[in-house]
């Protein structure tokens, strides 16, 4: 089956992670087929194994390199149900880059974005269906500049996470589905 590793906060703040070493790091726990997407975390490859037990195994494989972080792991079928279950059609045609989907290890407690909304006034819009928040920054310029992940941390989010914008998402079913 092919599938899709999603790393957490690799390349930023200091926790570097060659993409090339990635490759390498994936390689020998035995997985085939693999390439790697832009600079942040992605890799792709095929295994008989199941999701979780990739997750874990990468995990130990990268904690062994020096990199202690959390990866999601998702196949083409989980990918596609991502997209199709988008509810910010307009954002996605209108600003891609600025619409953020968070991977989570466990569904998305529905709670949370309740609580957010207590903390948080910010303009972005959210949307939790099953283990995936969509996060519209409304275009913004700047969305590192953005109180929403003061406010994400004041509600209590789920920490093992990692986001992609929606054009990763989409290359990333194409690249699964090739």
């Amino acid at each position: 089956m092919r599938w899709v590793a999603l790393l957490r906060g690799v390349n930023l703040g200091g926790r570097k992670l060659l993409m090339t070493d990635l490759k390498a790091i994936t390689e020998g726990l035995g997985f085939t087929r693999v390439e790697t997407l832009l600079a942040s975390g992605n890799v792709l490859f095929d295994s008989e194994q199941l999701g979780p037990e990739i997750e874990t195994m990468l995990e130990a494989a990268l904690e062994q390199y020096g990199l202690k972080t959390d990866v999601m792991v998702r196949g083409l079928a989980e990918i596609r149900a991502v997209i199709a279950a988008n509810p910010f059609a307009d954002a996605v045609l209108d600003h891609p880059s600025h619409v953020l989907v968070s991977f989570h290890r466990e569904p998305f407690p529905p709670d949370r974005i309740a609580r957010l909304a207590e903390v948080h006034g910010g303009p972005e819009r959210l949307h939790a269906v099953g283990r995936e928040l969509y996060t519209d920054f409304l275009g913004q310029q700047q969305m590192r500049d953005s109180k929403l992940l003061q406010g994400m941390s004041k509600a209590k989010f789920p920490k093992i996470a990692t986001a992609r914008n929606w054009n990763t998402v989409t290359k990333l079913a194409t690249l699964l589905d090739a």
